[in-house]
């Protein structure tokens, strides 16, 4: 295995900063995305309401490497897309189906006085969200959040399908190079491990920090 960090270790690492970069653009667009449909479910619009709900029950009813592949051989047959941007897109528009649950909960875990309270002060209720509601709502998102970034992380394997030179992919082609599957996995699976560990340790700095727990204000 070390023979395998010598000769592909220049490789792994670049992979390394692919898979970090298309994970973060895929959650930037999972974010607004279940903001957005967030909203959505808890409006009173029923239009939009069956909007987020066709959504929702179409992304989580159907795989992720389906909805990669349709998105880079079905949309991108006639709107030009990368192979970068339409696995971080496709990674996005399925982490945003999952984020707008969470922060449904979260906004309808909030007490109904704190938007009666803010628009008996004059506040509209966009305000009223954007100001009370939901900064408590994000809060409390931050623990299954940050569950579900690191999920996003590990889903972005999948891009390697569609020729992004991520680390898994980066995998693929060494074990064809050095006819050693098993330990060539090994080697990535640690990589992923570290990236994973890394994402949990920010994602703990950051509920301490917001003191999420005890619902304390950051200091």
């Amino acid at each position: 295995m070390i023979g395998i960090f010598n000769s592909h270790g220049a490789a792994f690492l670049k992979a390394t900063w692919t898979t970090i970069s298309i994970t973060a653009v895929s959650l930037l667009i999972a974010t607004i995305i279940g903001i957005v449909f967030a909203l959505f479910k808890i409006s009173t619009s029923k239009l939009l309401n069956f909007l987020a709900d066709i959504y929702i029950g179409l992304i989580r009813g159907t795989p992720l490497i389906v909805q990669i592949m349709f998105l880079y051989y079905g949309i991108a047959s006639f709107l030009p897309l990368s192979n970068f941007t339409a696995g971080a897109v496709a990674l996005g528009i399925h982490s945003g189906a999952y984020i707008a649950e969470i922060f449904r909960g979260s906004i309808q875990s909030i007490d109904k006085g704190q938007m009666e309270a803010a628009r008996s002060l004059g506040m509209s209720y966009p305000l009223a969200m954007r100001k009370v509601v939901f900064p408590q709502a994000f809060k409390r998102s931050i623990p299954p959040l940050g569950n579900q970034f690191i999920i996003g992380l590990k889903d972005s394997s999948l891009v390697a399908y569609i020729a992004v030179t991520d680390l898994f992919n980066t995998a693929l082609q060494a074990q064809g190079e050095n006819f050693m599957p098993f330990e060539t996995y090994f080697v990535v699976g640690i990589y992923y491990l570290i990236l994973v560990l890394i994402f949990t340790k920010i994602v703990n700095m950051i509920e301490a920090r917001l003191d999420v727990s005890k619902g304390g204000k950051a200091s």
